[in-house]
């Protein structure tokens, strides 16, 4: 296992000598005419965008997206966003005794443990068809997928067995609103949170690198879900057609509102919940990761962040968050 300091973890003017994955590799111009090489690279706690200015043309011709380097660069920022300026950068060899699984972050949560939470949560289902088309969906290949993909590129989740953290969460998220709402339909909504990013086992690969597919590009992972349950569906005795119209409803309507890729917004108080539950798990995720990641120096404060369009709070630690009870303690 790779043993190195995090890139999260360094201030600016430091210089270092990293191995880094690499998930971003161009040619630019500058606006004198001087050609410059624009790179992202990742380790474990994240990813950092990089520049080099000299001396890149051999490196250039051998690298690719999801290939491994070792630069020896210094620590700066642009804009308030650190990056990295690169002095020499190879692509590794055997030798060097790395590989991809050293720089593709992982859920910190026990995946066997998660495993059985699904699993149970599965048996649960008190709905026949429901319960039925989620065994047809998930034969052991595409559970293997499903437990293994990062639920996204870089937002959210954005590690090994993310897809399956986050969907544990969004259930635990609508198995509350069902407690307080006992007219929701428990089987629908728990069976939408199952599915609704269930086409990021096509979307996303995450051997080597997290990316789009070809056919994540072209077709996306709402509508993959969709045609999935539209398959399937048909493989289960009389399947209600009410039925899969309202789950693939959830489904198409989890994200919320068109402007955010949805084809349709929810209409029902079913798919509201999803909907919600998703941003819920989401965000805290996404914002709890960059207050962990980003923090500018001594500020309380990260860069700003595109995603969530503002830069984040980070409150400062207390040294004893219990008070004193008399002069002497």
């Amino acid at each position: 296992m790779l043993k190195q300091q995090n890139i999260t973890e360094y201030s600016v003017g430091e210089d270092a000598q990293l191995f880094l994955l690499l998930t971003k590799v161009e040619k630019k111009i500058t606006r004198t005419g001087k050609e410059f090489l624009n790179l992202e690279l990742r380790d474990i706690s994240g990813t950092i965008s990089a520049k080099m200015w000299d001396g890149f043309e051999v490196f250039y011709h051998s690298a690719s997206e999801g290939k491994i380097t070792k630069v020896d660069c210094k620590f700066d920022e642009y804009n308030g966003t650190p990056q990295l300026i690169i002095n020499r950068i190879r692509l590794t060899n055997e030798s060097d005794g790395v590989s991809h699984s050293d720089f593709l972050p992982r859920s910190q949560r026990d995946l066997d443990e998660m495993k059985t939470e699904w699993n149970d949560i599965v048996d649960t289902l008190t709905n026949g068809y429901l319960k039925t088309l989620i065994q047809k969906i998930f034969d052991e290949e595409t559970k293997e997928k499903y437990f293994n993909v990062p639920a996204g590129k870089a937002w959210h989740h954005a590690y090994i067995n993310g897809l399956l953290e986050h969907t544990l969460e969004i259930i635990k998220i609508c198995k509350t609103a069902c407690d307080i709402h006992p007219e929701l339909n428990r089987d629908l909504i728990i069976t939408g949170a199952i599915l609704h990013d269930f086409g990021k086992v096509e979307e996303l690969t995450y051997e080597t690198n997290f990316d789009y597919t070809d056919k994540g590009k072209l077709i996306g992972h709402i509508v993959i879900a969709a045609m999935r349950i539209e398959e399937k569906a048909k493989e289960v005795p009389d399947f209600p057609e009410t039925l899969k119209n309202q789950l693939i409803h959830l489904v198409l309507s989890h994200q919320g509102k068109l402007e955010h890729a949805s084809p349709v917004i929810p209409k029902m108080p079913e798919a509201v919940v999803l909907y919600h539950a998703d941003e819920l798990s989401a965000k805290s995720n996404a914002y709890l990761n960059v207050a962990q990641n980003d923090r500018q120096g001594d500020s309380n404060w990260t860069s700003f962040i595109r995603l969530a369009e503002t830069a984040i709070y980070i409150p400062p630690m207390e040294e004893d968050d219990n008070p004193k009870t008399s002069l002497f303690d």
